[in-house]
């Protein structure tokens, strides 16, 4: 797997915080810092995800793949998954992430609970590598909602 971040800079000024992500599958992420009013050439412009949250999403992506990948291949009828993140961050550098909620809704028709909690915790004691790279620093917890379609 591989990646190029490039700094971007403010409209050719080279301040700001932007960047570019070019990943080796060939798309374009974008990524900007956090504004910054005491110095205004040290901070972001607010135009794209920081890199930490971009990191949250790429977490909830990969469970949310493989919560649907598994209900699938246990012939379930999934016709939607969604899962809301949210984090707490250490107050000190690093500001790695302690804690994670993941908060899970699955759509479909019949999808039993029990088949859902078990796709959730294959997800984070097996497959996601992402969750359970971040579980070295934070405490993971999940909840979730099945909807009938």
């Amino acid at each position: 797997m591989e990646c190029t971040v490039s700094w971007t800079g403010a409209a050719g000024t080279r301040s700001g915080m932007g960047f570019v992500a070019e990943t080796g599958s060939g798309h374009v992420l974008a990524m900007d810092g956090a504004p910054d009013d005491a110095q205004p050439a040290m901070g972001g412009q607010n135009l794209a995800p920081r890199p930490m949250e971009t990191l949250l999403a790429g977490t909830g992506g990969c469970t949310a793949y493989d919560v649907v990948l598994i209900l699938r291949r246990g012939r379930h009828d999934v016709r939607g998954c969604s899962v809301k993140l949210s984090a707490d961050r250490a107050s000190t550098d690093p500001k790695v992430f302690t804690r994670i909620h993941m908060h899970f809704t699955v759509t479909g028709k019949g999808i039993p609970a029990t088949a859902v909690e078990r796709a959730i915790a294959l997800s984070h004691e097996k497959y996601c590598s992402a969750s359970i790279m971040l579980g070295k620093t934070a405490e993971i917890v999940t909840s979730f909602d099945v909807m009938e379609a």
